[in-house]
């Protein structure tokens, strides 16, 4: 039996995968502003590569990281992570600065667009929190040939590839989405087919796929 094809829609290929990105990145930013901040907040590898493109002085600040590739791209060029949260997830992620930081003067740099308002919450509890949307993400077009195949599981690494993933193709009911974890879950249209990984990294979602390859195709 044919086993069926794997697509990861995340930027990066990975191997054991149909790459099939639906993200592009661009930088909005000219400088990063330091200014009132003593601790620097990143939730995704791609905001520590702009920064670095930005401006390398971001390095000189201690950082908080959110997610274990944001943690190992830091590390990577030469930043130093104060503090890596357990959970991924933006009320959790929120709770746990609340609680640890406080007295802190974080500036978080994000992408344009984000699925929970960190800023909001934080502010409610009363922790100072400086934002700069530092690069914005869109999505890439594709030619209805270059669909998915019949019976294929679709890795989604966030709810954005999701959303663009639906300007580009329909959902067929032999397939089956693999997700990174609940924020994405909350971006699923009605009647997918879904699993969610076991941790939120993409090679736990590509572990699952895989154990998915063998089931039959509808």
């Amino acid at each position: 039996m044919k086993k069926r094809d794997i697509y990861l829609l995340s930027p990066s290929p990975a191997e054991g995968t149909i790459s099939l990105p639906m993200i592009s990145f661009s930088i909005v930013s000219e400088c990063l502003d330091f200014e009132g901040c003593d601790t620097l907040m990143f939730t995704s590898k791609q905001a520590v590569k702009s920064a670095e493109e930005i401006d390398p002085n971001w390095k000189k600040y201690p950082t908080v990281a959110v997610g274990p590739a944001t943690k190992k791209q830091i590390e990577a060029l030469g930043g130093r992570v104060i503090y890596y949260p357990s959970s991924f997830y933006g009320k959790n992620l929120s709770r746990d600065i609340v609680r640890y930081f406080k007295e802190k003067k974080l500036l978080y740099l994000r992408p344009q667009q984000v699925s929970f308002d960190t800023k909001e919450y934080l502010e409610n509890a009363g922790v100072v929190l400086q934002e700069q949307v530092i690069y914005e993400t869109s999505c890439i077009t594709y030619p209805q040939e270059e669909a998915p195949s019949k019976g294929a599981i679709i890795i989604f690494t966030s709810p954005s590839t999701m959303e663009c993933f639906f300007k580009n193709f329909e959902w067929d009911e032999s397939y089956t989405a693999v997700l990174i974890g609940d924020a994405t879950k909350g971006a699923l249209k009605h009647g997918m087919d879904y699993v969610v990984a076991d941790k939120a990294l993409i090679k736990s979602c590509i572990e699952k796929a895989k154990s998915l390859q063998q089931k039959p195709i509808a």
